[in-house]
């Protein structure tokens, strides 16, 4: 699947979003002019044979001063309730899962189940170069279903039910988890938040025909017609209630099967997402939320009961799901019953450790010998350069395996530390620190001077071991520390953020590899503290963009070669992939002018341009960097830092068959 085809598939579907929102908004304000039209003629009818004994009062079907205060009235509700929910929305994924009275699970938790689903996120997370989302469980509901959320990589959560968490195996969870992380990858997470704030500013029509109908006269002489009227806008409402649902099932229907493909692909497993899908049937996944209709489209599996026989289900039938993934299925649904006999008799017999095929060991062997211990003496791993593009936003198995081995290969006291909040400032510190012993006492001491001892203590303690791995297995483990610095409050996150570029900037320059830590924690930290803004598309044409382009690839070009003949020959070769207009060509820029200060601000800049042009600006990187037939720490560190800063993901470099 080509992930940027994804992303503009999935923004097509926010301009039929725009369109069916339109239409439903037209026909509630044609049925409610109907109603207020009954109202008006209703009080004029009364006071008519209350004041007068002539003729009746004629009665005008339309009416263009009435008919413009309920389009505006309508609009306005439907506006600001759609605007109301989806500011209460802006804190991405966490506010829904906490919305359905999600339970954040800490990253340092010791309960078997919660480190079980952790250790697949965290798997997947690494396989696909997705910074690590928020992981909620769902502790009040007994359905097993789950859902991802937010409007980037960076404000992601992942959340599931607790009988998902622990009624499922391990194979079937990870299916479940590859299927949410497909809606990730493909864009459907922030089509998917608009539609909730979408819909919500239409439902508010039912909430207001709610509150008309329990409104009472001040004069118990008089007849209350605010009762009727809220009847009927009750009854509006429902049908608002039932465009909503159509909305969902329209928008959300086909992209299950998409992610379930996904799913299948990247874990190379239908066995464990048919049996999760098996035990749905046999167990429900039903959601008591009373907040689960307004996202039952994000739902692994459908969070509602079904009503009109289907027709407007969020979701395929689980029948037909688990067919198109499994053809041999016998048409019967696992029942959680009988889990208790099977776990007996596996624990009796437990099934054997089945190791990577022949054909990934040695390249397993290879890459990860290469990739945890550091070593002078390697070669850097080679780089086919046309597997890159295909293969962002799109990981392979192989991937996956690549990144439970080496997240099984970091030290322990590394991986306890990611977990920890305080200690996972250290090992970002410790990432830092300088290699001259005189100047790094000197970074030690300020520590202790701005944070608690025991901070600049672990900083200590961890460097030995952080300088022992490699490069390529530094990002990894700035990943895997991003949920335990979520956990910083607000004072803490500001202090650490202060220390974070004093230290980078101790020594009077800037290197690369602190570039690109700074830039990934402080990216993915930010939305959690409300600092950072959601992007939006300004850029449709490259021509304005040409000269941020000619910062990123000359940075490149710079990274890989300190060789004038070798830098130039590594910008040409990339270029022309850029497909840049005759009229605005991009040239390879001075050194001083592509520092890291120029690169970060092109960065913000292309964020805001639309995929095409990330595409091929990515295209062109990876041509850069390739150039010369392989890939060298700086060079991949610099190009994955890029390609997360445009939310385009890319899978760890060198792991191919």
């Amino acid at each position: 699947m080509d992930f940027f085809a994804q992303q503009d598939h999935a923004r097509r579907k926010t301009k039929w979003l725009i369109i069916y929102f339109v239409l439903a908004v037209i026909s509630m304000i044609v049925m409610i002019y109907g109603v207020a039209l009954f109202a008006s003629g209703y009080v004029a009818l009364k006071q008519h044979h209350h004041y007068y004994d002539g003729a009746q009062p004629a009665f005008a079907i339309w009416n263009p001063g009435l008919f413009a205060m309920v389009a505006f009235g309508t609009i306005a509700v439907i506006f600001l309730g759609s605007a109301w929910k989806t500011m209460a929305l802006s804190a991405g994924g966490s506010a829904v899962a906490e919305s359905l009275d999600g339970r954040l699970i800490a990253s340092n938790t010791n309960d078997p189940d919660e480190r079980k689903l952790l250790n697949i996120v965290e798997e997947m997370s690494i396989a696909s170069g997705v910074p690590m989302p928020k992981v909620y469980v769902l502790d009040g509901e007994d359905g097993i279903n789950a859902f991802a959320a937010g409007h980037t990589p960076s404000d992601a959560a992942v959340a599931v039910t607790h009988n998902c968490m622990t009624k499922l195996s391990r194979d079937e969870l990870q299916g479940v988890i590859g299927h949410e992380f497909s809606h990730i990858l493909n864009g459907d997470m922030r089509l998917n938040l608009r539609l909730i704030g979408v819909l919500f500013g239409i439902f508010c029509i039912a909430t207001l025909g709610r509150i008309l109908l329990y409104t009472r006269s001040s004069s118990s002489r008089d007849k209350n017609l605010l009762p009727v009227i809220g009847i009927m806008l009750l009854v509006i409402g429902s049908l608002g209630v039932f465009f909503g649902r159509l909305i969902q099932a329209a928008i959300s229907r086909q992209r299950e099967f998409l992610a379930d493909a996904s799913s299948v692909q990247f874990t190379r497993n239908p066995a464990g997402l048919s049996g999760a899908l098996q035990k749905i049937g046999g167990y429900g996944s039903t959601m008591e939320s009373p907040h689960a209709s307004d996202a039952s489209h994000l739902f692994f599996a459908s969070g509602l009961r079904e009503a009109f026989f289907g027709a407007l289900a969020t979701h395929p039938p689980l029948e037909t799901r688990i067919q198109a993934i499994d053809p041999n299925w016998d048409g019967k649904f696992h029942r959680l019953e009988d889990d208790a006999t099977e776990n007996l008799h596996l624990s009796r017999n437990p099934p054997p450790r089945h190791a990577p095929p022949p054909a990934m060991q040695p390249i397993f062997g290879t890459v990860l010998g290469s990739t945890i211990l550091a070593s002078e003496d390697e070669a850097p791993p080679v780089i086919k350069t046309r597997s890159v593009l295909p293969n962002l936003g799109n990981p392979t198995p192989l991937h996956l395996q690549y990144a439970v081995q080496l997240r099984n290969a970091l030290p322990e006291n590394l991986q306890a530390a990611a977990r920890e909040p305080l200690d996972a400032m250290a090992l970002i510190y410790a990432l830092l620190l300088s290699h001259d012993d005189s100047l790094r006492a000197t970074q030690i001491a300020r520590l202790a001077g701005q944070m608690s001892p025991a901070v600049s203590q672990k900083t200590l303690a961890l460097f030995p071991d952080v300088t022992k791995t490699a490069a390529q297995a530094r990002l990894p483990l700035v990943n895997l520390a991003l949920p335990a610095l979520r956990q910083l409050d607000a004072s803490k996150f500001t202090q650490f953020s202060q220390t974070l570029q004093w230290l980078i900037g101790s020594d009077g320059k800037v290197e690369l590899f602190e570039f690109v830590v700074q830039k990934i924690v402080l990216r993915h930290l930010e939305s959690n503290f409300g600092h950072a803004r959601q992007p939006t598309v300004q850029f449709y044409t490259l021509k304005p963009l040409v000269p941020d382009c000619a910062v990123v690839l000359s940075s490149l070009a710079y990274a890989g070669s300190s060789d004038d003949a070798a830098i130039a020959q590594a910008f040409a070769t990339g270029a022309p992939y850029l497909h840049a207009p005759a009229n605005a060509p991009v040239e390879l820029l001075p050194r001083d002018a592509c520092g890291v200060e120029q690169l970060d601000a092109a960065l913000n800049r292309l964020v805001q341009a639309v995929s095409i042009i990330k595409k091929n600006l990515l295209e062109a990187s990876i041509y850069v960097v390739g150039a010369d037939g392989v890939i060298v720490e700086a060079e991949a560190e610099l190009l994955r830092a890029i390609a997360d800063t445009l939310d385009c993901p890319i899978p760890p470099l060198g792991v191919e068959v």
